[in-house]
């Protein structure tokens, strides 16, 4: 007997129903986590209260931002057994600017575009084997980014 389109509905909708429950709930810490309004309640909120600064993590930032609406970010790691890559930037209204989880296999080396609304560290967080490493950078901004 082969399988009717009910049984097939029902099949998806049962597998749905166990996929959509631990997206939603990731989907409310990640949100908690972007709206932090100052750094260390964003560190609070990825569970990166105490960071080990580590020169295995490689952050590329400008000196100097002349706009703060496009800043070039690189980080990259040496780290083992990384779980996820974060970049803070310390006086930014909401700190957290972008998180990116590891799965094995992943080569930890990226590129992506802040917005800075003012001189500011910016701070990548590497967590990995339970532990939060951090390297951070100083870049001074010109134009800023954030309504600046």
């Amino acid at each position: 007997m082969g399988l009717s389109r009910r049984s097939m509905l029902k099949r998806i909708v049962a597998s749905s129903a166990i996929v959509i429950v631990p997206f939603s709930a990731f989907a409310e810490w990640m949100e908690a986590a972007f709206k932090a309004d100052n750094y260390k309640s964003a560190l609070a909120a990825i569970g990166s209260e105490n960071l080990i600064a580590s020169d295995k993590i490689k952050l590329k930032a400008p000196e100097i931002a002349e706009n703060g609406a496009v800043v070039p970010i690189q980080v990259s790691s040496t780290l083992e057994n990384i779980e996820s890559i974060s970049i803070l930037v310390e006086k930014n209204p909401t700190p957290l600017t972008g998180q990116f989880k590891m799965f094995p296999g992943l080569k930890p080396d990226f590129k992506i575009r802040v917005r800075m609304g003012e001189t500011s560290k910016v701070v990548a967080v590497v967590k990995a084997d339970g532990k939060s490493y951090a390297t951070e950078s100083e870049v001074k901004v010109t134009i800023g980014g954030c309504g600046g």
